[in-house]
């Protein structure tokens, strides 16, 4: 894991939207969006399209980002705690 992505983990301990992550890290879209999808990919986050509606397949993640919450998975926490 890396550290931005130890970082974002940090702030998706509860659902989060996307404008508030953006916000929270202080960070240019691209990197969020990255990293984003670097945990997503890992299966450490999930995505939601509203606060309890999970995205249970995301394609583009570019589309409608600035929409989506995020929460980490329970691998993620695994994952962020056991480092």
């Amino acid at each position: 894991m890396t550290e931005d992505e130890f970082d974002l983990l940090d702030e998706l301990y509860f659902v989060q939207p996307f404008a508030y992550l953006k916000d929270a890290m202080g960070w240019e879209d691209e990197k969020l969006i990255d990293t984003l999808e670097s945990l997503y990919q890992k299966a450490y986050i999930k995505c939601l399209k509203e606060p309890d509606e999970e995205i249970f397949e995301v394609r583009d993640f570019s589309l409608k980002l600035q929409e989506m919450y995020f929460l980490a998975t329970k691998k993620g926490l695994m994952a962020h705690n056991g480092r």
